[in-house]
């Protein structure tokens, strides 16, 4: 036995006669019995002691005493008999079918052409009888009042064994198989085979479906005969009669009850052991069973109760089904249950090594990330001040022990874990890292889920700050004061991007421990909340520097970033790097990222481009071009901080876009062309080897600027010529000066 659905109570004993058909009517019992009468018993609750019943239309967990006999009910034993509530008429199959009026059992009609049936089936919602006798069956219609009209009359290939209404059409159950009968034109449609053994046994489902007997086995099949599902009910053996009480299935066999789910696998569920059980019926609150002379009611156990008896045994399953049927007006209680009973079958599975099934219940208890996340107590969590305990979250008080924090929890993580392993423990080591790894993937697909709506409200509440500090809202908006770091620091008393923080830092831990790198990297390009400072220092311990990169630039940490990237380019070049990185650095790696910050950052992008100017020259002065940097501003900066590239970048920056410099970078540019000149020509003029027809490349830029430019001062230049030296030079300069007939003279004489 599962657990108990139903307790049994005798409502009865002693019944002077064999009782052949038994029902029920309100709070009452009726007894058909062998001598033709009709006795009616009531709750024994005359005493000053008995409280009003909460429901007087239900049967009572009493005792019952005879309250009336109606003697010469019928002439014939009843072979049954079904009381119809929603036309207060009383039912009874004996010689023939009679209709009597409730309570006072006025006879209304007796149907004469019913006369030696054996079975009949009740249609309430539209007023239909039909019954079988021989091999014949007739439909009735209920007119109203005392009247029943014959509508049809059909031939059927055998006696008929059982019968039940399944829409418009009548399911038949004849001495060797099922059939459909078509209400309208007496058309029959073969289902399949009844059983060799066992009687025909059609039974009617609430939801308009059928389930057909075939010996101990319950075919589910619709209203047109068509196999629903490849589950089959099983019963222990076939029987007699099967009542249908939502969520449960009650077989009557000559020595007890079954009870058995209706939810697949259909398991047993209780077995109520009754010697002589003959008689079996349903009523509004109970099952009632007919022994010979004793009469018991089944009273389901109330749905909370079984409840917690379902969940302290582990049947979680049946304990969520049983969750559904609970009122609405219980609707706080029943999520609460099916809180506490998702956390309880997540422990379990998690505890025998199903972490996605897990994962899937922690996800249906709406139980907060903080309590799972304390199940891996490797992961590193942000500290936070808005987020309870997660023993604290949940109240598991169903009748057993509260399940702890480390009860399916691992103890280390894996890098620290397995080093301690003997070495004749590799089976052992390699057990634990494919289990560790299986719980984080679970755990994965868990965050990930969960975290579109927790980073929604983050972002909302991001936006709310913006909105308030744009209205000048300073009393509310002190609240989410944050840090220039940007989103590594969480705000103050900020409980959604709290959580954001806590998800995302987990979850970018879990994506590293399972390997997947490329993953980590995407979650840190896109909106995130991870915490700058424990990301950082795992990731750096792990020499994930491609996401370590990401997680720089997403909270605002550019100067940290380009650091890396530096470092990571020195130890390509040099191959030096303790571990293989996933891809080689380089400076235009450095370039690439500085492209976005030269709007915001200009004095940032000009330090850290000075580590590449000199390697990418081109590349490094199109990032300066394209991103707009004032050219004054880069060459005043060359000129302090890398004087040898300043006339590279003036070189490259007048040769991309010759329209676009100042007259004071050109003036600039030929300045310091004719320094290096004049350097020049002091060492070989030390060496007493000047010529003045030799020309070195920079001299010869020199010439050239002088003739092609125009945005330089020759009376400055002039004066720091030497007197006995570049006369060519010193002929430019006069030509620019109008002195035609002196630089001529010097192109002549000199």
């Amino acid at each position: 036995m599962v657990h108990s659905a139903y307790d049994s109570f005798q409502l009865l004993t002693d019944c002077p006669t064999k009782i052949d058909a038994i029902e029920s009517y309100g709070s009452k019992l009726l007894l058909g019995c062998s001598d033709g009468s009709l006795r009616i018993y009531v709750s024994d609750s005359s005493g000053a002691d008995r409280s009003p019943p909460s429901d007087p239309h239900a049967l009572r967990k009493e005792p019952y005493a005879l309250e009336r006999t109606v003697a010469g009910f019928s002439k014939k034993p009843l072979i049954s008999m079904e009381v119809l509530e929603s036309r207060e008429l009383l039912l009874s199959l004996s010689e023939s079918i009679a209709f009597h009026r409730l309570p006072n059992l006025e006879t209304i009609a007796v149907i004469t052409k019913a006369k030696g049936a054996n079975v009949y089936s009740w249609d309430d919602r539209r007023g239909f009888l039909c019954f079988a006798r021989q091999k014949r069956v007739c439909i009735f219609r209920h007119d109203g009042g005392r009247g029943f009209v014959e509508v049809k009359d059909f031939g059927v290939p055998d006696t008929v064994k059982s019968m039940s209404w399944c829409g418009e059409n009548i399911c038949l159950g004849i001495r060797k198989e099922y059939m459909i009968l078509n209400a309208t034109n007496g058309v029959l449609s073969e289902v399949f085979s009844s059983g060799k053994i066992a009687p025909p046994l059609v039974v009617a489902l609430p939801s308009g479906e059928l389930i057909l007997g075939k010996e101990n086995i319950g075919v589910f099949v619709d209203q047109n005969g068509k196999l629903l599902q490849a589950d089959r009910i099983c019963w222990s053996e076939a029987p007699a009669v099967v009542v249908i009480q939502k969520p449960y299935a009650i077989a009557l066999f000559p020595r007890r009850v079954e009870i058995r789910s209706l939810r697949v696998p259909y398991p047993l569920i209780q077995t109520i052991v009754l010697p002589g059980a003959r008689r079996l019926t349903k009523s509004n609150n109970a099952v009632v069973v007919a022994l010979e002379k004793s009469v018991y009611g089944l009273f389901p156990v109330p749905l909370g109760a079984q409840i917690v008896q379902l969940t302290a045994s582990g049947n979680f399953e049946e304990a969520l089904a049983l969750c559904k049927l609970l009122p609405p007006e219980d609707a706080s209680l029943r999520a609460a249950k099916e809180g506490s009973i998702h956390i309880r079958y997540a422990h379990y599975l998690f505890d025998n090594g199903c972490y996605e099934e897990a994962m899937e219940h922690f996800l249906a208890s709406q139980v907060d990330i903080t309590y799972v996340l304390s199940l891996y107590q490797s992961i590193v969590l942000p500290k936070t001040t808005a987020v309870p305990e997660p023993e604290k979250l949940v109240d598991l008080s169903l009748d057993a022990p509260q399940l702890s924090r480390g009860s399916s929890g691992m103890s280390d993580d894996l890098e620290t874990f397995l080093p301690q392993l003997a070495e004749s423990d590799e089976n052992s080591a390699l057990e634990f890292k494919k289990m560790s790894h299986n719980t984080l993937m679970a755990l994965i697909k868990f965050l990930q889920k969960k975290r579109y709506s927790i980073v929604e409200k983050a972002a909302a509440e991001g936006t709310e700050e913006v909105v308030l500090d744009a209205v000048g809202d300073s009393f509310t908006s002190s609240r989410f004061k944050k840090s220039n770091k940007g989103r590594g620091n969480v705000p103050i008393n900020s409980a959604a991007r709290e959580m954001a923080a806590i998800l995302d830092t987990a979850l970018l831990q879990a994506l590293l421990l399972t390997g997947q790198s490329s993953a980590a990297v995407e979650l840190l390009k896109g909106l995130n909340y991870c915490d700058a400072k424990i990301c950082e220092e795992i990731l750096h311990k792990g020499h994930h520097y491609a996401a370590l990169l990401e997680l720089y630039r997403s909270n605002s940490m550019h100067r940290e970033a380009l650091t890396l990237l530096h470092q990571l380019v020195e130890e390509s070049k040099s191959n030096q790097l303790q571990a293989e990185p996933i891809q080689k650095f380089s400076p235009e790696a450095i370039i690439e990222y500085l492209k976005p910050l030269c709007g915001t950052d200009p004095m940032l992008v000009l330090e850290f481009s000075m580590l590449v100017l000199e390697s990418c020259p081109t590349q490094t002065i199109e990032l300066f071009l394209s991103g707009n940097i004032p050219a004054d501003l880069v060459n005043s900066y060359l000129k302090q901080h890398a004087p040898n590239m300043q006339g590279r970048y003036l070189e490259l920056m007048l040769a991309m876009n010759e329209n676009g410099i100042s007259g004071n970078l050109q003036n600039e540019m030929v300045q310091i062309y004719l320094s290096e000149v004049l350097e020049w020509y002091s060492e070989l003029s030390a060496q007493q080897i000047w010529d003045e027809k030799a020309y070195s490349p920079t001299r010869k830029k020199l010439l050239s600027a002088l003739e092609s430019i125009s945005g330089y001062s020759p009376e400055a230049l002039l004066k720091r010529l030497p007197p006995d030296a570049l006369f060519e030079e010193r002929a430019s300069l006069l030509g620019k000066m109008n002195q035609h007939e002196l630089a001529l003279s010097l192109y002549v004489h000199k």
